[in-house]
């Protein structure tokens, strides 16, 4: 099994190399003072206006869609190795590259199941980065990591579809910038639990759309357009923003996280690599009690079992990457519910080793730790929980058992 690069994927494995450590790190700092000049969580900052041109210019510009129409025609297992390296700037580099989520995931629906007309008027912004798009999937009163239990309704009326319901973790919602989301909501109830909900564009701008709340990730008001509560009250939308058909919800879904989870598994694993690079220069820069961090044997406990859980979630992401190239992503199912179990644990362990490594300067903003944590943490939760991945894996593995009897 070759996890190598391609010719094309080396050299912009280089491009993107020097991006980001001629450009998008040393501005980071600009990047957050800006935000704060403007007193807006989510303003499109004229540094990250900057970068998007930048990186425009050197190719490295919607590397995630695998269609060479629209995006840069790499195979899965190219831009996993591309997408780490975002990950060693995660709040920055991915939106620079216009490779940030939720549009990335949208992009990828609409590419794939949107009509000539709802790719004109919604794909080709997003693809130019003129718009930002939110996803409406979670809800606040049910147990949404089962989405059979979803309630909000999509109701047909004539030429039209009604739309009621209460979503949250909408990410993307609340920037002025985020002109779309696509709903996920029944629309027959009375169907298979697999064909009652479909998925629907609604334009932020529409009648009975309402921005309730920004919801704080530990604490924290993550900018990029948040993680909003969103309510939507006899929301009207045209009949033809359907996307594909009546009750194909699910089958959109699945076929938009699979993406979407390998190129967030891929981010942690540049991130681990940063917080692997900052634990060990603080490591050698400290000395309590008479002597380096680095020269603590319990460090080296940590320092051992960081660069061990790191290689073993790169490789089984890499293999994840080629068998969905290979055999497709039906085909790589259970690698799929494996890595997103393995890469955020991964993370949220080396993470936290450094953060202990730095003491209290870790938990504070003079680090990028503590955002890093916080971010790794909550994706054990975002695209499913780590158990509902641990059920369906272990569910795929005796039934290779059963079948023998």
């Amino acid at each position: 099994m070759d996890l190598s690069l391609s010719p094309r994927g080396e050299r912009l494995r280089d491009e993107l190399r020097d991006f980001l450590e001629t450009r998008i790190i040393p501005n980071e700092s600009t990047y957050h003072e800006q935000t704060a000049a403007s007193g807006d969580l989510h303003h499109h900052t004229p540094i990250m206006q900057e970068l998007q041109a930048e990186a425009r210019q050197r190719g490295l510009w919607n590397l995630f869609l695998p269609d060479e129409t629209h995006g840069a025609g790499l195979t899965n297992l190219d831009y996993a190795h591309l997408a780490e390296l975002t990950g060693r700037s995660v709040k920055i580099a991915p939106e620079a590259t216009n490779c940030a989520a939720p549009d990335t995931g949208n992009m990828e629906v609409l590419h794939d199941f949107g009509t000539p007309e709802q790719q004109q008027q919604w794909l080709e912004p997003l693809l130019e980065a003129e718009i930002r798009s939110a996803f409406f999937m979670t809800e606040p009163d049910v147990a949404s990591s089962d989405a059979r239990n979803i309630q909000s309704r999509i109701e047909r009326d004539g030429d039209e579809y009604v739309i009621n319901g209460r979503k949250w973790w909408s990410s993307g919602a609340a920037s002025e910038r985020c002109k779309v989301g696509i709903f996920m909501g029944v629309s027959d109830p009375e169907a298979g639990p697999y064909r009652q909900q479909s998925m629907i564009l609604v334009p932020m701008d529409t009648p009975g759309v309402r921005v309730v709340r920004e919801v704080p990730v530990f604490g924290r008001f993550d900018g990029h357009g948040g993680h909003p509560e969103v309510e939507f009250k006899d929301v009207r939308v045209p009949a033809s923003n359907l996307l594909a058909g009546e009750g194909d919800g699910f089958m959109i879904a699945q076929a938009r996280l699979g993406p979407g989870r390998i190129h967030h598994c891929m981010r942690m694993i540049g991130m681990a690599e940063r917080a692997f690079d900052l634990m060990c220069e603080r490591a050698l820069a400290r000395e309590p009690f008479g002597k380096p961090i680095a020269d603590q044997g319990l460090f080296h406990h940590w320092l051992a079992q960081a660069r061990v859980r790191i290689e073993q979630a790169r490789l089984l992401t890499l293999k994840t990457a080629h068998l969905m190239d290979t055999v497709g992503n039906k085909g790589a199912r259970m690698e799929i519910a494996a890595i997103k179990i393995v890469a955020p644990e991964m993370a949220t362990f080396v993470i936290d080793k450094a953060i202990q490594t730095f003491g209290g300067a870790g938990v504070s903003d003079d680090s990028p730790l503590a955002e890093m944590w916080a971010h790794a943490r909550t994706l054990r939760l975002a695209d499913g929980p780590d158990e509902v991945h641990e059920m369906s894996l272990a569910r795929r593995e005796l039934k290779r058992y059963r079948d023998q009897d």
